[in-house]
Order: C-alpha cells, then sequence, then structure tokens
C-alpha cells in the first residue's frame, strides 16, 4: 500500500553495506522525497520511475532512507535548508547549484500543450496572445525557452499557478488557462478523450534538459555525495535505468531519455 511504502523506513533487506568497498556512508538513517507528477510517481497507483529509482538506491547502498510524499516546493525548501536529504527528477539552475547536487540519469524535452481553440500554432502566438493564460506547477522550472516565457508572462500576470497536475488540467478543460508545459511523463493523462479532443501540443524546439537525483549540499558531505553520484552512475552504466524506463515507455522513447551526454 502506498501509505505504508511512504510512511515507513525503506531497509536494503539481505544486502551488504557498501561502506567496506567505498560506498557511501550508511551510519544515519536519509530522507527522500517524491512528488506525484505522472509516470514519476503516482499516489493512485502508487507506482512510477521515481519510486523504482529509489528503491534499487536504497538496494545498493544498503543504506536506510525514510521515503515521503511532498509538493515540489516544499522539496526544495528542505533540500536548501537540509532538512531533508534527496529527491528525485531534478533540474540545476543557477540558484538550485547553490545549495544542491545532481547525479543525472535521464534528459527529456518539454512541450507547450495548449486549447485547440485558442488558435496558437507556435510559442510566439501564445505569448503575443494577450488573452492567452498559461498554467504552471509551483516552483517547477524547465527548458530555457519555457522558462523565459513563463518569467515573462508572470510579469504580465498570465500565470496561474498550482500545486500539481490535475489541477491544471481541468484548469484548461474549463478554459481558465489556454495553456500548459507538459514532458514525457505527463503522456498518460493525455490519451483521456476529454483532454486530447481539445488540445493539441506546440514545440519549444529546446535541447533536452538533465534530470537527476538531487542532494542537499547542507545535508551531505561533498565527499559523500559523489558517491551517491557513482551509485547512479553505475545504475547508468549497467542498464538499470534503462529497465526502469521501459517499463514505462515504449525502447525508442526510453532510449532517448536515458542515452544522454552528462554534464560535469
Amino acid at each position: 500500500m502506498i501509505r505504508n511504502w511512504l510512511g515507513g523506513v525503506l531497509f536494503a533487506a539481505c544486502f551488504v553495506s557498501r561502506a567496506f568497498a567505498g560506498g557511501p556512508d550508511c551510519s544515519r538513517p536519509f530522507t527522500l522525497g517524491l512528488h506525484d507528477h505522472g509516470l514519476l510517481y503516482s499516489l493512485d497507483t502508487d507506482s512510477g520511475i521515481d519510486k523504482d529509482f529509489a528503491e534499487e538506491l536504497i538496494r545498493r547502498s544498503g543504506c536506510q532512507i525514510k521515503v515521503s510524499l511532498m509538493s515540489r516546493a516544499r522539496i526544495w525548501k528542505l533540500i536548501e535548508s537540509g532538512g531533508l536529504d534527496f529527491s528525485l527528477s531534478g533540474i540545476a539552475n543557477d540558484e538550485r547549484n547553490q545549495y544542491a547536487s545532481f547525479a543525472w540519469y535521464f534528459s527529456n524535452k518539454y512541450y507547450l500543450l495548449v486549447r485547440k481553440d485558442a488558435g496558437i500554432h507556435n510559442v510566439a502566438d501564445f505569448e503575443h496572445d494577450q488573452h492567452a493564460q498559461l498554467g504552471v506547477i509551483r516552483s517547477f522550472r524547465y527548458s530555457a525557452t519555457a522558462n523565459e516565457l513563463v518569467d515573462r508572462l508572470t510579469s504580465e500576470n498570465r500565470v496561474s499557478l498550482a500545486g500539481g497536475l490535475e489541477p491544471l488540467y481541468q484548469a484548461l478543460i474549463l478554459r481558465q488557462i489556454q495553456g500548459m508545459i507538459i514532458e514525457p511523463f505527463d503522456y498518460p493523462a493525455l490519451d483521456e478523450k476529454k483532454i486530447r479532443d481539445v488540445t493539441t501540443i506546440v514545440e519549444f524546439n529546446d535541447p533536452s534538459v538533465p534530470h537527476g537525483l538531487i542532494m542537499s549540499k547542507k545535508a551531505l558531505p561533498a565527499a559523500e555525495r559523489e558517491k551517491w553520484q557513482a551509485l547512479v552512475d553505475e545504475m547508468r552504466a549497467d542498464g538499470t535505468v534503462r529497465r526502469i524506463f521501459e517499463k514505462y515507455f515504449r525502447p525508442d522513447l526510453a532510449d532517448s531519455m536515458v542515452n544522454f551526454k552528462a554534464s560535469p
């Protein structure tokens, strides 16, 4: 059950501690925050890429990690303060790099989902339509062009904030917003007839953005962050990350998301 899994402490049962082999220091319990976001993690199904990734990270590290479900906004605040050790599927920017390190494990593009009746065919159309409202998830950042659009529209009071995807889908259907930013993890929801019938997808044409394990600099010393980075690199190198993604995406899409050059 989801509440048992998230509320409890997960152990790497029958797994020899990596401490003797230069792995992470497991002398204290750790904390990891998940957020409810499509195929990354779904509270309704208690499944997702990030849950699978967390379980494998726990198994390999041999460490005790308590996993909790919380909003993305709260996750970033706790990572910054040191009140949370880890989260998953995070993207970097200059501000976040001040208080967090990242171990990349996939990369993907962002898209603009717009109402068909809005008459919007590209990003410029959306920006120039003064009546077009954009919906975004609070504390989310996206690709370069998407972020620029969000920032410009925010300055014009044309951005509506929500705590998750579902309120944005509802706002889109009810014409309270004319567009929202999505990524491949949101595709299953788009297959619902009520959403598919009224929307179309516009590309930002930005390169893919790397996502990774988020590590709090305040909670974890640099040497320990390097050890967790090594675990993530192992999971990429031995095909574990690819196998996780192939549970949720067709092979060609999974391949495009996990085969990328990680920045240093």
